[in-house]
């Protein structure tokens, strides 16, 4: 569609009190992010992986065209020996915890299983639209144990109740579950 050629919906540029409640939205939304990330000091993280790189909130405002923030923990995106915990929280479409394993690492297969999380199939561990709209993701432990990917890819999509402590006190503690499973042996 030529959008020079479509009329320009003036009402709803003007509609001053819609993008009052989506930047309060917004706001809310990165104040939990924040409050989470607190929660989960980089001393902890490097438990998982020694080359974590703590903490990052990230927002964007076009995912098929819909705004996103994104709180990443570890951030070792090594796709042989890293690991990245990720909360997306994606307007209009929901909100969704993501674990990125690298592929030598061990695979917690029955754990994530138990958590309610599926396996990612995608072949483009970015590709949220194939993971999330296609629901390219499986909880067969046969094609999970018989996966070739690059990566070990787990995405589980959290229904959120509108009280922010709420949100806050599962996700933290979904984070603290996932830690437990990813943290590396003791020497």
């Amino acid at each position: 569609m030529d959008e020079i050629q479509t009329p320009i919906d003036l009402d709803l540029w003007l509609n001053s009190d819609l993008f009052r409640r989506q930047n309060l939205l917004k706001s809310q939304f990165i104040s939990i992010l924040e409050e989470i990330g607190n929660n989960f000091p980089n001393r902890d993280l490097t438990r998982i992986s020694p080359n974590s790189r703590g903490i990052k909130i990230s927002k964007g405002n076009d995912l098929l065209g819909f705004p996103y923030q994104v709180l990443d923990l570890i951030r070792d995106f090594d796709t042989l020996e890293g690991v990245n915990i990720r909360l997306l929280n994606w307007f209009g479409n929901g909100f969704f915890i993501t674990v990125l394993i690298g592929k030598n690492r061990n695979n917690p297969i029955k754990e994530f299983l138990e958590m309610e999380f599926s396996f990612g199939q995608s072949e483009n561990q970015w590709d949220y639209p194939d993971l999330i709209l296609t629901k390219n993701f499986t909880t067969s432990q046969e094609k999970i144990s018989k996966s070739e990917l690059g990566f070990h890819h787990w995405i589980k999509r959290v229904d959120l109740l509108p009280d922010p402590q709420t949100i806050v006190k599962y996700l933290s503690g979904e984070l603290k579950k996932i830690i437990g499973i990813l943290e590396l042996p003791k020497d």
